[in-house]
């Protein structure tokens, strides 16, 4: 697993975990979702000021403590702030994607489905089935079209990724032709 993969689930399964405990888990996944769309999504410039490197980290504070305020949870601010302070900002978008695939469903995880083309939806029912039956849970589906994948699919589960992209074989490839001494 990557560096970054780790720190983004221990930041995210850090944040709800402590959220369940005083704000609910429902309040945390909803202040999420509204942080994404009501604040960073309308002022793009919003994540540059956190990332600012002349800007003291005092300022940042002041700022989130104007900005994020109705609708938020003092919970939201200092996880917003412990980013800041640990030098983590810049995965922010991350982190609450991993929080929105990995917890928005109650009894079901979500699974992302990368395809590099429109699949049917037997094929689709097919895969899930098997998934299914594979992890002896029930998943919560999401379909993205990556045309870079050329052909076959990606599946990510939480931290595990199968990887049954062209992509990845010919980067498989790729490496043994490199071993090869000719």
């Amino acid at each position: 697993m990557i560096k970054d993969e780790i720190v983004v689930k221990r930041y995210a399964d850090a944040f709800i975990s402590f959220s369940k405990g005083t704000i609910g888990l429902d309040k945390a996944l909803q202040e999420l979702k509204d942080l994404k769309s009501n604040v960073i999504n309308d002022n793009p410039e919003f994540l540059e000021f956190l990332r600012g490197l002349e800007i003291t980290q005092s300022e940042k504070f002041d700022f989130i403590d104007k900005v994020v305020t109705d609708g938020f949870s003092e919970e939201t601010r200092d996880f917003l702030k412990l980013l800041i302070e640990k030098g983590r900002i810049e995965m922010l978008l991350v982190i609450m994607e991993y929080i929105r695939v990995t917890y928005g469903y109650r009894g079901e995880e979500g699974v992302l489905l990368k395809v590099s083309s429109a699949l049917d939806l037997e094929t689709i029912k097919a895969i899930e089935d098997k998934l299914e039956e594979k992890f002896k849970k029930k998943f919560k589906f999401f379909i993205d079209l990556d045309g870079d994948l050329l052909g076959g699919i990606q599946v990510t589960i939480g931290n595990t990724v199968i990887d049954g992209s062209i992509k990845r074989r010919i980067e498989d490839l790729k490496e043994k032709l490199m071993t090869v001494s000719v």
